[in-house]
């Protein structure tokens, strides 16, 4: 038999045991410099008999292998959201605290949640690999959730504090639950970009991932609509150890359907040894001790190539400051929409109906990326595919720009709709009244709910398409994690700006954020970041026409 035959057989065997290794080491070394069949190096989380094509000779890979993941991504939004959705409820009931010690609490635990995806990118590239990863956030899940369900039982007199104990026990399953999605939203999300690899035999594998971009949000927001509704109506309604109890059946079986899956991924080798990618590797060797830190500090010192880390850096800082940007424009949209809407009419119907929450507007930017995605999958990038020749209608860079542009129309509507909300509660007295709803629907609020939906279907997925693609091969899964830090830093932007205006403008007069929003000026801020968003994308597009992208398939 010859040599090909041999390792076609090979090939075909270990795709055959498969499922009895599952308790194995089924997760390969690679990273770790453990050799592979063969003898040849095989990258951190790369399963047995892959192939780089996105179609495959032993099946691995492509949309088969993609759905699982999506699955996979959409039951774990359900459950990660059905805790962060309510937990400032959880905090000020549950646990008695005030609401601003609450507020306090849920703000320092989502900056963590921002944080934690590099530090588990990271690991996932270093020397986890993603397939690892996955599988060590789904047990960091069922341990987390786990903790909180029984923390939820342990009742507390309502006259007295919650012991030390209690607390400690409960913010250590909290934080535990941030780390497991620290391992679980980049490296998910690059896995599933994984299985359509570009190469000659497959033209189309470039289209597929970046439609697969698409279906993932697609897919996640189901996740996200599920959690604030059904699971939030379960936990003030029926019990918050029955709602975390769900949240902890909902992530057994997404770690289910990611083991059920096991034998379809594929993991892409390793193919980019460029400085950048061996610097990133060697420091983060370091922190995690990996064996060989020492061999790639000792491989940097001696490369007489130039190196080339520095002009990567200049050429991702502009999209991430860029993407910065636009984070801190539509972010207003759960802070001071949600104020807004407060003081506008609520009611269905007649004035005994039911009364709309102020946050349930949010449902409108989760519709939008359910409604509107499948149409610009199959309808727009095909189109526009026609009139550009690009894979997926128009670049990344294009697609953010669009995003930022679209920022920009929803800030113009913002400030429309306030300053007739403004002219409203003027013409009915209730300048000095901010208890009293204004004699305004909340539905005028809809239209600019739908923009930042659009925002962040060209926004947010241009940007995680654009790190994914731009970054080394070996780094796919920190990619995704800095276009999540560039959505995190922006929330953070958009907090010291409010600050900064709000002392700037209570110093000299009226804060534009006045406590009473009847006599505040929502409406300039608006007006000041839809200017933002105007001059950021003028200079984005200057500089989108003028970058050069690290693949050609993308110019």
């Amino acid at each position: 038999m010859d040599r090909s035959a041999t390792a076609q057989h090979e090939g075909r065997f270990k795709l055959l045991t498969l499922p009895i290794r599952l308790h194995g080491s089924i997760w390969p070394s690679g990273a770790d410099g453990g050799p592979t069949s063969g003898g040849a190096e095989m990258e951190s989380g790369e399963l047995p008999g892959t192939s780089v094509g996105s179609k495959p000779a032993d099946g691995r890979g492509g949309w088969r292998a993609a759905f699982f993941l999506l699955a996979v991504g959409s039951l774990e939004r359900i459950g990660f959201y059905g805790v962060q959705g309510n937990l400032i409820m959880y905090l000020t009931g549950q646990l008695g605290m005030s609401t601003a010690a609450a507020a306090a609490g849920v703000n320092a635990w989502a900056g963590t949640v921002q944080v934690l995806p590099l530090a588990g990118a990271l690991a996932a590239d270093s020397r986890l690999g993603r397939c690892r990863a996955v599988l060590t956030a789904g047990v960091l899940y069922l341990l987390s959730l786990g903790m909180l369900t029984v923390s939820s039982t342990l009742q507390t007199p309502q006259s007295q504090p919650p012991s030390t104990a209690r607390l400690s026990f409960f913010y250590v399953a909290l934080y535990l639950l941030a780390l497991a999605q620290g391992f679980h939203r980049p490296c998910t999300e690059a896995l599933g970009a994984d299985q359509f690899a570009p190469s000659d035999a497959d033209p189309g594998a470039r289209a597929s991932r970046s439609s697969y971009f698409n279906w993932f949000h697609f897919f996640i927001s189901w996740g996200y609509f599920v959690s604030t509704t059904v699971l939030s109506y379960i936990e003030d309604n029926v019990g918050w150890t029955v709602g975390f109890g769900v949240c902890w059946a909902t992530m057994v079986l997404c770690l289910a359907v990611f083991l059920l899956g096991a034998r379809t991924y594929r993991a892409e080798p390793a193919v980019d040894t460029n400085p950048f990618l061996e610097a990133v590797r060697a420091w983060a060797a370091r922190v995690f001790r990996r064996k060989d830190a020492s061999d790639a500090s000792e491989r940097l010192i001696i490369r007489e190539e130039p190196d080339d880390a520095t002009g990567l850096a200049v050429k991702l800082l502009p999209v991430w400051l860029s993407g910065m940007v636009f984070a801190a424009v539509v972010s207003q949209d759960f802070t001071l929409f949600t104020k807004q809407a407060s003081t506008m009419g609520r009611r269905l119907g007649a004035a005994t109906g039911i009364l709309v929450p102020p946050a349930a507007l949010l449902s409108v930017v989760c519709s939008t990326f359910i409604t509107v995605l499948p149409v610009y999958d199959r309808a727009f990038v095909p189109l526009a595919r026609r009139i550009t020749g690009h894979h997926a209608g128009i670049t990344a860079l294009q697609r953010i720009g669009g995003g930022i542009v679209m920022s920009c129309f929803a800030m113009i509507v913002a400030a429309l709709v306030e300053a007739r909300r403004l002219r409203v509660a003027t013409d009915a007295g209730l300048i000095d009244q901010p208890d009293v709803a204004v004699p305004m629907s909340l539905w005028w609020m809809v239209p600019q709910y739908f923009l930042i939906g659009l925002a962040g279907i060209l926004g947010n997925i241009g940007l995680e398409e654009y790190f994914y693609d731009q970054l080394p091969d070996g780094l796919r899964s920190f990619g995704l994690a800095l276009s999540l830090s560039a959505i995190g830093a922006g929330s953070y932007a958009s907090s010291m700006l409010v600050s900064a205006i709000d002392w700037a403008t209570r110093s000299s007069g009226k804060s534009w954020f006045s406590d009473n929003l009847n006599q505040a000026h929502l409406d300039y801020f608006y007006w000041l970041l839809a200017g933002l968003a105007a001059v950021v994308a003028a200079v984005f597009f200057q500089f989108a026409n003028r970058y050069m992208y690290r693949n050609k398939g993308e110019l």
